[in-house]
């Protein structure tokens, strides 16, 4: 049946703003210790709520219904985990550990009200709980017992920042990620290994401890132990690409267990974040990712890889794997760019492997067939160089457009980041309207090797901005997007990107959409939180250095040269892009009577959670779309 024609932007599409408002959050899949039991968390508006499934018939249960779950350390993460029949769990509203036994019972704290804490991991024996613990911007690896019966004490202290605890399986080790400002853990970490000594009636205490991998121009990645206990495996950048190693602990023999231009790491935005893990077998089944696709790979004892992303070839986003601890069961949350977000389990142990979805999306109700595809592209930017992303073309099974799309490029935050080929609700919002998106991963971004990654230093501000424009360029060159429709839309460092285009290249976007986005380098280093406290350093340069740099590159400095409509959205109470940031350059644009809207949202840190702030968002942005590109 032949197609509709309709005006690019004014199709009518499945996907509405109420939907995407509903939308539920899966993460962090983990096991109980029976290898039966499986548990997730699932975000829904701005609560957190850990779902436990049974073994027995599936049946699904909201385990923790009296309290929000939901870490506040650095960016978040590291929420709960799942041994002995018990959940322990981190309170939003307090920051402290919980304990809930899943045959039942209300939860109760085991860890005192102040701080707040992450990743809590408990001891092969049930009897101690390690974990983050920030106070007053001081961070720590603390230990405190199963019952919550002692007060808290530190086993890891005296540097910035710590993530990734993990026992030993004797239980007389832990294992964590550590490092300093100026670096972010993608700059440069270590892995460290205590040993610990457990007094009599008392809490365990550090014997000793050594550095085993990593430094200042090496990131390290997700320590943890072999099961036999007999080496510790982590992934390191050492190579320019993050590959899998494995330590012996007696010898320090270090295996190199990857190869290739691949990423078996990510960059550890959050806490509880990993990218292998092992099934009962000792096999590692970890996450391979190139140029935002990912599948899972099987690495076996004797060090033989096998690709698994013949398993379901529609999951090119996978994260957080979770192997079963007596079994050969591998939890994960699979995505692709037609396929929302599931919880799916892959059973390794016969010899075909088995995939069964233990939860699917709630958005699942609409056709693949009715969705866009992504496409990865590239093109030359300004000075010769490669630039890489992922483009969405309109999509609908009853309309079409004549000619070419406009276009929206969506800038990915960080910006040691990336777009990856899953699920992306932003996009398919546009492009079943009639909208092309194209993601650019400019040079800064992750997934291309560390040596792309390391090109935005002391760039921040050029290359994001000359690789999203020649991207907009060589698309609409293609005849992949309409030259007189563009627009550019960004949320956090992709907000920055927005506001740095304007000012740097006026009247190449038709009207744009800035998020949380930063206006004032100055006043960014000076009031954010302290993870990203030290994070221009590299970025930009060191204060007061590069103060030069850092007014050339301040949006708020240059805002006379803004002439572009521009909608600005901002939470209220965002910590990491405070709103005075947002104000400053509105009250320029209203100074100067420049096409602009601003909303502020009560409630809202950074990032929308909010099902009504979802919802009006998105209505808000299309409707400026309407006005100021289609209708201009």
């Amino acid at each position: 049946m032949p197609r509709e024609q309709r005006m690019f932007g004014l199709w009518p599409s499945p996907i509405t703003s109420s939907a995407i408002a509903a939308g539920i959050r899966l993460s962090e899949p983990c096991w109980d210790t029976d290898g039966q039991t499986l548990a997730w968390i699932e975000g829904r508006s701005d609560k957190g709520v850990l779902v436990v499934q049974g073994a027995d018939d599936r049946s699904t249960r909201d385990l923790t219904s009296d309290i929000s779950v939901r870490a506040f350390v650095g960016y978040g993460g590291g929420d709960f985990t799942l041994p002995h029949g018990a959940a322990y769990s981190v309170g939003q509203s307090d920051q402290r550990i919980y304990r809930q036994e899943l045959a039942g019972g209300r939860a109760r704290p085991i860890t005192p009200a102040f701080g707040a804490a992450s990743t809590p991991v408990v001891s092969p024996d049930g009897r101690w709980v390690a974990y983050i613990h920030t106070y007053e911007d001081v961070d720590a690896i603390a230990v405190v017992d199963a019952a919550g019966k002692h007060w808290p004490q530190r086993i890891g202290e005296g540097r910035d920042f710590y993530m990734q605890p993990a026992w030993h399986p004797s239980g007389d080790r832990v294992c964590w990620v550590e490092w300093d400002h100026p670096n972010m853990p993608w700059d440069g970490t270590e892995l460290r290994v205590a040993r610990l000594a457990f007094p009599e009636g008392g809490l365990p205490v550090v014997a000793g401890s050594d550095v085993v991998a990593g430094g200042p121009q090496t990131s390290i990645f997700q320590g943890t132990f072999a099961n036999d206990g007999k080496s510790v495996l982590y992934v390191s950048d050492e190579t320019g690409w993050g590959n899998l190693y494995r330590k012996d602990l007696a010898s320090g023999a270090v295996t190199r267990l990857t190869e290739g231009a691949f990423e078996y790491g990510t960059p550890a935005w959050n806490h509880g974040m990993r990218t292998f893990s092992q099934t009962a077998s000792g096999t590692i089944v970890a996450l391979r990712q190139r140029a935002g696709y990912s599948t899972l790979v099987a690495i076996t004892r004797n060090g033989d890889v096998r690709d698994l992303g013949d398993l379901h070839p529609n999951y090119t986003a996978l994260s957080s794997p979770a192997g079963a601890p007596n079994n050969g069961k591998v939890a994960v949350v699979a995505a692709g760019g037609r396929q929302p977000g599931r919880v799916v389990v892959f059973d390794l142990s016969g010899e075909a492997p088995v995939h069964s979805v233990r939860r699917r999306a709630d958005t699942e109700t609409v056709p693949a067939s009715a969705l866009s595809s992504p496409e990865p592209v590239s093109w030359t930017s300004f000075d010769g160089e490669q630039a890489h992303g992922l483009y969405y073309p309109p999509a609908s099974e009853n309309f079409e457009g004549s000619g070419a799309p406009p276009l929206i490029v969506i800038v990915h935050g960080g910006p040691t980041s990336q777009v990856v080929a899953g699920w992306a609700a932003q996009a398919q919002y546009f492009a079943t309207r009639g909208y092309a998106v194209l993601f650019p991963n400019y040079r800064g971004s992750t997934g291309y090797g560390r040596d792309y990654m390391l090109k935005l230093r002391e760039s921040w501000g050029i290359y994001d901005v000359q690789d999203a424009k020649f991207g907009a360029e060589a698309l609409a060159e293609r005849g992949m997007a309409d030259r007189s429709r563009l627009v550019i839309m960004g949320g956090s460092a992709g907000g920055y990107t927005v506001l740095q285009s304007l000012v740097e290249i006026p009247g190449f976007y038709r009207a744009a959409i800035c998020m949380f986005g930063v206006a004032n380098m100055f006043t960014l280093a000076a009031d954010t939180h302290k993870f990203e406290a030290r994070y221009l350093d590299s970025m930009l340069g060191p204060l007061p250095e590069a103060a030069a740099i850092y007014r050339e590159r301040s949006p708020i400095f240059h805002a006379d040269k803004i002439v572009d409509p521009v909608a600005v959205f901002q939470g209220e109470i965002d910590r990491v892009v405070p709103r005075e940031q947002s104000d400053s350059i509105v009250a320029s644009l209203k100074a100067r009577g420049v096409t602009h809207e601003y909303h502020l949202y009560p409630g809202e840190g950074h990032g929308w959670r909010k099902q009504e702030t979802i919802d009006t968002f998105y209505k808000a942005v299309e409707a400026f779309l309407k006005t100021h590109v289609l209708f201009a």
